[in-house]
């Protein structure tokens, strides 16, 4: 081989290394998986349970129709503010009044007729039945001394057998004659008591009847007990209502409370007195405050969640939260100032163990963690991270202990 050969084989099997390296590396620049990274910070962080709710009136007043009839007129408007006294709504009443005249008459005959059985019911009929037994009693008994004087008498031969037969007929007589008595006597006692009984149930049923057309009368001219908001007015006049129709809602609307359903896994975190801020989409620039009144006891299906039903006592001093609207609802737990934190997506979980992938020289590390308080976004780190540190958030990209990546840091 020429000297001129051996330089052109050097020269080519030089280029092919270098081929081969550029090849190498840029092959392992592309292989090098894109990973989004943030940083360890610290920042005041608010532990906050968010969920939805219903307003509630704290003391509500309804108004419902107690039998059928047409609302005749109207005198409020619903959202009105109410003195108590003032009518809001009056329904026909036609006919009522002539069955309380009824009822009443009614009540005055079944009172009387109790007042005699009181009395003693059928009081000649057991005064004769009395008189009769008396006369009985003291025959019967002027018999038995009879009878004591015949039998010394026929054995003295001083009185015939057919004498003290006659005598022992006619006390057996007597005998018979008392007990009917004494049982028709029993039996009339007992009469008059079941009259009393009778009686009594009628009156109740006659003063029942009065009292329920009072109220039905009484409710036609529906007038507010108390200051408050009239919140609702589904009727209009000339609706026809049917029993137990809702008419009219009302209440002091000045506080207010809010049912807000939690979930089940966030009941644990729930106490009372907590703060609560609570958010309605038609007043976007609003906020109302409140507090926690106390901690569910249950958990009941809403919809397609179980959750506990936790009343929270809201001010509303501007009387703008209405009854019967979904708000959202915020629930201060805690409040930790100036600790640090990471996105709560950063941390995995391995039984009881927290840990996350720190980054160092663009390579991923596992580090056991310890946390504290979180908010839906980011947590509490106790220990295992410093200020500074970038830990890798969950993506494409499965991680392992010492993968090269290509951090790209989060906004």
């Amino acid at each position: 081989m020429g000297p001129a050969l051996g330089r052109r084989l050097w020269i080519i099997v030089g280029a092919a290394l270098l081929l081969t390296a550029i090849l190498v590396f840029i092959s392992g620049r592309g292989g090098t998986a894109r990973v989004a990274v943030s940083g360890v910070v610290r920042e005041n962080l608010s532990s906050v349970v968010s969920t939805n709710g219903k307003v509630e009136p704290v003391v509500p007043i309804s108004f419902r129709s107690s039998f059928p009839t047409f609302v005749k007129k109207v005198y409020a408007v619903e959202g009105q503010q109410v003195k108590r006294g003032q009518l809001l709504f009056a329904l026909d009443d036609a006919g009522l009044g002539a069955e309380l005249s009824q009822a009443r008459a009614d009540l005055d005959t079944e009172q009387e007729a109790l007042r005699v059985a009181k009395s003693g019911g059928r009081a000649d009929q057991i005064a004769k039945v009395a008189a009769d037994l008396q006369k009985a009693l003291a025959m019967r008994d002027q018999l038995r001394r009879d009878n004591e004087s015949l039998t010394k008498l026929v054995a003295q031969k001083a009185a015939t057998p057919h004498e003290f037969e006659e005598n022992r007929l006619a006390l057996a007589q007597a005998d018979a004659d008392v007990q009917s008595l004494e049982k028709a006597k029993q039996t009339y006692i007992s009469q008059a008591q079941l009259d009393i009984e009778r009686v009594t149930l009628l009156v109740e049923h006659a003063r029942s009847q009065v009292r329920d057309l009072e109220q039905k009368i009484s409710s036609t001219h529906g007038a507010a007990p108390a200051a408050g908001t009239l919140y609702s007015l589904p009727v209009h006049q000339g609706d026809f209502v049917k029993e137990g129709d809702l008419l009219a809602e009302m209440a002091d609307l000045h506080n207010v409370r809010v049912r807000a359903f939690i979930d089940e896994p966030e009941l644990g975190q729930i106490d009372v007195n907590q703060s609560v801020e609570i958010l309605w989409d038609a007043h976007p620039d609003r906020v109302w405050m409140g507090r926690t009144q106390g901690v569910p006891k249950q958990v009941v299906a809403h919809g397609t969640r179980n959750v506990g039903e936790l009343l929270c006592s809201v001010s509303n001093d501007r009387l703008d939260l209405i009854p019967n609207t979904t708000v959202d609802v915020r629930i201060q737990i805690s409040e930790r100032p100036n600790v640090l934190v990471i996105p709560r997506g950063s941390v995995f979980i391995d039984g009881a163990r927290r840990f996350v992938f720190l980054v160092q020289n663009n390579r991923l590390h596992r580090r056991d963690i310890k946390v504290g308080v979180a908010n839906p976004t980011m947590i509490e780190v106790l220990s295992g991270l410093q200020e500074g540190d970038e830990v890798a958030l969950p993506g494409d990209v499965s991680f392992k202990e010492n993968l090269r990546i290509r951090p790209v840091p989060t906004e």
